[in-house]
C-alpha cells in the first residue's frame, strides 16, 4: 500500500483496519523520502498493533506532521498505559528511527494512556 498508493493512502488503510477507532489528526500533504516514510509508517503500525494487544483504549489518535525540517508522527491511546519501552518491537521501531537520525519517545503512566512520538529528519 505504502509504496503503491503513498503515505497518506498507507495511513488510512492502517486506521480503517484498526480495530480501536482511529482519528487521523493531521498528515503530511508534501512528498516524504521512501526511507521517511516507510519508518514513519512503521512507527504507525507497530503502535496500532500494540494498542491492539495490549491497551485496551476505546479510541487512537494519529498525526504525522512536517514542523522545522522534522517529520513528527505520534499515536496516542487512552489505554491502561505501562508500555514498556525496551519491548522488542518498539526497541525495533526506536532503531528504525535512529537509523535516519530520529528518536523516538514514549510516554505511558500507568492507567494514563501511552504516546508514542517519532521525529525523524526529513532531509
Amino acid at each position: 500500500m505504502l509504496s503503491e498508493r503513498g503515505f497518506v493512502a498507507a495511513l488510512d488503510a492502517l486506521a480503517l483496519r484498526a480495530p480501536v477507532p482511529v482519528d487521523l489528526v493531521a498528515v503530511p500533504d508534501g512528498p516524504l523520502s521512501e526511507p521517511v516514510e516507510a519508518a514513519a509508517y512503521y512507527v504507525v503500525a507497530e503502535a496500532l498493533a500494540n494498542v491492539h494487544k495490549h491497551a485496551g483504549a476505546r479510541r487512537v489518535a494519529v498525526s504525522a506532521a512536517a514542523e522545522d525540517g522534522v517529520l513528527v508522527v505520534s499515536v496516542t491511546d487512552d489505554g491502561v498505559g505501562g508500555a514498556d519501552e525496551e519491548g522488542s518491537g518498539l526497541r525495533g521501531l526506536a532503531d528504525r528511527v535512529e537509523a535516519l537520525g530520529g528518536e523516538l519517545a514514549l510516554e505511558s503512566p500507568a492507567g494514563g494512556g501511552t504516546a508514542l512520538r517519532a521525529r525523524i529528519p526529513l532531509s
